[in-house]
């Protein structure tokens, strides 16, 4: 294992283990996740820039949308759930009411 491979996969999991382990906020919760979504895009970056085909390189382009994209749905959801609820305790929610 090269020590960029090494740097990346610790980088995920570390925001894996934080996702799974600090369930108290939901912003706590959303950082984390970007933080994987982060580890993941300079990965298949390097991975497509070691790999020399030009064919793969768009790929970490439309990870980046996607993640831009679940960034933004995140804090609508970050925004309406303070807005009713009062705070972002995961706690305090409950699914199973509108």
């Amino acid at each position: 294992m090269t020590p960029t491979h090494f740097a990346f996969s610790t980088t995920f999991l570390l925001g894996l283990m934080g996702l799974a382990s600090n369930r108290t906020h939901l912003l706590s919760a959303l950082l984390c996740l970007e933080g994987m979504m982060l580890s993941l895009f300079i990965a298949f970056s390097l991975w497509t820039l070691q790999m020399g085909s030009s064919s793969f390189s768009v790929a970490p382009m439309i990870l980046l949308t996607l993640s831009a994209c679940e960034a933004s749905a995140g804090l609508a959801l970050l925004v309406a759930t303070a807005r009713t609820h009062g705070s972002d305790h995961l706690q305090s929610l409950n699914l199973l009411q509108c």
